[in-house]
């Protein structure tokens, strides 16, 4: 039986005097919680095979959250694709194109660092504008030309940490056709929109003109997925397609036109925006969205006590709602008609 981490062998002073010997001063709490978990490690009889996983994800982590602090204040768009694509290929000028324009537009560009679509990325927004999280594979032996010997790329032994890095820091997502990795990244950004485990942000499915890589994958969705009951309707939402690069990049920027972040307060979501609802907006939002509360109507608000004491966003409008966490997805009709108040 596992033992509750209470009787960990180890006291608060000890924590304590370990943190100050760090110079630890802030979210002193949390790192306690890592000192106590590193400590039951020692007292679980496990393999060091499970060891070699928790050491080597710790440390890799580390090192992203390293890599992308110096640019915690720039905007970011994730961009997923084949790494067979070739320089010659339409989805590779595509890309290329797309990432130029994000470039243009102040925000940088974090691919998985490799060959074909995410090269594009890189070739297209700049060094000076790109973030590499390399996977360590044994048919690839470096980054792309891009991006190696950058002081913003980071490799990473595996791909769950990887994804999360690829995922965490970026406002925005493109995915331009792949195989099963672009698949896989694809769906699970998804599921983490479906579930609310990670806060909304705008997805782009783009094609190369006449393409029909995610016109075929969206008819698959709608007629396994959403048909078979598998999805709701409503999750169709979480994703825009096109084949114009214009297009993309506005789907994009445009998400955040007036929309600037949520957070839940217990059962109630409260979505900041740059400029509030006048009284006919506000009632626009709930004649439209009020059958996705659980009760009560959308309504204006002040910061709470929370977002207060965290100086969290302060200068921003809010409304406040008893949102249906089954409805996540729905959250992106919401913004859309946030945004609309706000001209493009």
């Amino acid at each position: 039986m596992l033992a509750p981490m209470s009787e960990v062998p180890v006291s608060r002073a000890q924590i304590d005097e370990l943190l100050d010997a760090a110079g630890a001063v802030r979210n002193r709490d949390l790192l306690a919680d890592i000192f106590r978990t590193t400590v039951a490690l020692a007292g679980d009889d496990i393999s060091r095979l499970d060891l070699k996983i928790a050491s080597a994800s710790l440390h890799e982590m580390r090192l992203a959250f390293n890599t992308f602090r110096p640019y915690a204040h720039r905007s970011k768009v994730t961009m997923f694709g084949s790494a067979r694509t070739q320089p010659d290929d339409a989805e590779y000028h595509q890309t290329r194109r797309l990432a130029a324009d994000f470039a243009e537009r102040g925000w940088m560009v974090v691919t998985g660092a490799g060959p074909g679509i995410m090269a594009a990325g890189m070739e297209g927004a700049g060094r000076e504008n790109s973030i590499g999280v390399t996977i360590r594979l044994p048919f690839e032996e470096s980054a792309n030309e891009f991006i190696d010997g950058d002081d913003k790329l980071v490799a990473m032994k595996y791909f769950f940490t990887r994804k999360l890095m690829l995922v965490k820091e970026s406002k925005g997502f493109v995915a331009l056709p792949g195989g099963f990795g672009t698949q896989d990244e694809t769906f699970e950004l998804f599921t983490l929109q479906q579930t609310g485990k990670s806060v909304p942000a705008p997805v782009v499915l783009l094609d190369i003109p006449g393409g029909t890589y995610w016109t075929s994958w969206v008819r698959f969705v709608e007629e396994e997925l959403v048909a078979g009951g598998l999805v709701s309707p409503g999750d169709l939402e979480l994703f825009a397609v096109t084949d114009d690069v214009d297009v993309a990049c506005e789907e994009i920027v445009g998400f955040y036109r007036n929309y600037d972040s949520i957070r839940w307060a217990g059962d109630r979501l409260i979505i900041r925006m740059q400029q509030g609802p006048d009284d006919a907006q506000l009632e626009a939002l709930n004649d439209a969205h009020g059958h996705l509360l659980t009760q009560g109507r959308i309504e204006r608000t002040e910061p709470t006590p929370a977002e207060r004491s965290s100086g969290d966003a302060l200068d921003l409008d809010r409304v406040v709602m008893h949102y249906d966490k089954w409805r996540q997805s729905s959250i992106h009709r919401i913004i859309r008609d946030v945004n609309g108040w706000m001209p493009a």
